[in-house]
């Protein structure tokens, strides 16, 4: 599976577009790979450009976990109830002040953010992906509510409560923050 890391810099350089991924990767290390390259307008940013991002936070919910992926997912032994977490997550869409999913010291002047879609979806070898896509995220926001998805999933918070957790505007209302581990960044969108 691909995913949606973007990247742009300025060159110089005469080397064909089409080259450029092998010219890169030549001096890449291997935990990195350029895919594609495209020539883009010179006001062209990565970061401020994009119009819409996909998160998917994944989350193993097994019995034992896995050894192999333990770095790539986190493990939630406990078995979630995944229709309260659909649910639930439908109460993220929408344009909402996101205060509660925002951590601590983040430099964002306002926590206004869209999210067009959020969804909770079963995924091969019980694993549960939990997928956002929003004009922006706070630091941290994804892993804040996949953390409270979980905690709906474990009985703790009834979906209809979300609601009353973003509207409150504080994160001591909403889950905690879920490791980093299984948070990908797959699709950025610039149309």
């Amino acid at each position: 599976m691909l995913f949606g890391q973007v990247a742009n810099f300025k060159t110089n350089s005469n080397l064909p577009i089409e080259k450029f991924p092998i010219a890169l990767n030549s001096n890449l290390k291997k935990s990195i790979r350029i895919i594609a390259a495209q020539e883009v307008e010179d006001r062209f940013h990565s970061r401020l450009s994009c119009k819409k991002k996909t998160y998917r936070y994944v989350i193993n919910n097994s019995e034992y976990g896995t050894a192999i992926y333990r770095n790539l997912e986190t493990h939630i032994p406990m078995k979630l109830e995944m229709e309260k977490m659909k649910e639930a997550a439908k109460y993220f869409e929408g344009e909402h002040d996101f205060k509660a999913f925002r951590a601590s010291g983040t430099s964002s002047k306002s926590s206004v953010r869209t999210i067009y879609e959020a969804k909770v979806k079963e995924m091969p070898d019980e694993r549960i992906g939990i997928e956002l896509t929003g004009n922006g995220f706070l630091y941290n926001m994804v892993r804040i509510i996949a953390g409270t998805l979980v905690e709906v999933g474990l009985g703790k918070i009834e979906p209809k409560e979300i609601k009353e957790i973003i509207q409150s505007k504080k994160r001591e209302n909403a889950g905690k923050t879920l490791p980093p581990q299984g948070l990908y960044l797959v699709k950025v969108d610039y149309e």
